[in-house]
C-alpha cells in the first residue's frame, strides 16, 4: 500500500513539473523594445523638410532622441528637434529641416533610453542632402535654316546655221555618153556556184559503189576458194581408190 501511494505521489509530481515546463515554453515572450527608423532609408537622397518615421518604445521606456552627423566620420551628433518622453510605434518620430545643413552625405541615429540608464540605437547611413539644384542652362532657340532658292538656269540658245543654196546647172548630154548608151550591154558570164549538198551525195554514191565492188570481189574470192577446196578433196579421193583396190 505504501509503495502504491509513493508511486502515485511521484507521478503527480512529474505531471506538475511537466505542466510547468510546457506552460513556460508556450508562454508569450517578454515584450522587447523597439528602436527603428523606417523612413528615410539608407542610400537615399533627401531635401527640404524630411519626416522621420519609425518606432521608439520599450517596457522600461524613458525617452528617445533623433540625431544627425555628417559623414564619412559621424562623431559630432546634433539633436534634431527635442527630447521625446512619449513612446512611438509606427509613427512620426521627428521632422528634419535639411535646409539648415549644407548639401552632403549624413547619418541619422535614433536612441531609445530606458530608466535603468541603458539605451538601444538604430542608424541610417549615407543619406544625401541635395537642396541646391544645379542651375539649368537655357536651351538656345533653334535658328531656322534659310531656304536656298535655286537659281534658274538660262535656256541654251539654239544656233541655226543657214546653208547657202546650191544652183545645179542642167545636165547636157555629151556625144560620147550617148554613143556608149546606144551600145548593147554585154551579158555577164555565168558564175559557177559551189553546192555542198551535191558534193555529199556524190561522196555517198561513190562509197556505195566501192562497197558493192568490195562485196562482189569478196564473194568471187570466196567461191574460188571453195571450188579449189572441192577440187583438192576430189583429187585426194581418186588417189585413195587405186590403193584400196590393190590392197584387195
Amino acid at each position: 500500500m505504501r509503495r502504491i501511494t509513493a508511486l502515485a505521489l511521484v507521478m503527480l509530481m512529474a505531471v506538475v513539473v511537466l505542466a510547468g515546463f510546457l506552460g513556460s515554453a508556450h508562454a508569450a515572450p517578454p515584450y522587447q523594445g523597439l528602436a527603428v527608423i523606417t523612413s528615410p532609408q539608407s542610400l537615399t537622397t533627401v531635401r527640404g523638410a524630411v519626416v522621420i518615421e519609425g518606432s521608439a518604445s520599450h517596457p522600461d521606456f524613458w525617452k528617445y532622441e533623433v540625431h544627425y552627423a555628417p559623414e564619412p566620420n559621424p562623431t559630432n551628433w546634433v539633436l534634431i528637434g527635442s527630447v521625446h518622453e512619449t513612446p512611438v510605434v509606427n509613427g512620426r518620430l521627428e521632422v528634419w529641416d535639411t535646409t539648415q545643413v549644407p548639401d552632403g552625405t549624413y547619418s541619422l541615429r535614433l536612441r531609445v533610453a530606458r530608466r535603468d540608464g541603458n539605451y538601444d540605437e538604430y542608424y541610417v547611413r549615407q543619406l544625401t542632402v541635395a537642396n541646391t539644384r544645379p542651375t539649368e542652362t537655357p536651351t538656345p532657340a533653334e535658328t531656322p535654316t534659310p531656304t536656298i532658292t535655286p537659281t534658274p538656269i538660262p535656256p541654251t540658245p539654239t544656233v541655226v546655221i543657214e546653208q547657202p543654196k546650191r544652183i545645179t546647172p542642167p545636165a547636157s548630154p555629151s556625144p560620147g555618153a550617148t554613143a556608149a548608151a546606144a551600145q548593147a550591154t554585154p551579158t555577164p558570164a555565168a558564175t559557177a556556184t559551189f553546192n555542198p549538198g551535191k558534193l555529199w551525195d556524190s561522196f555517198c554514191l561513190g562509197a556505195k559503189i566501192a562497197l558493192a565492188a568490195f562485196v562482189v570481189l569478196g564473194g568471187l574470192a570466196l567461191v574460188r576458194y571453195v571450188l579449189r577446196a572441192l577440187v583438192r578433196a576430189a583429187a585426194r579421193g581418186l588417189r585413195r581408190r587405186p590403193r584400196d583396190e590393190q590392197d584387195e
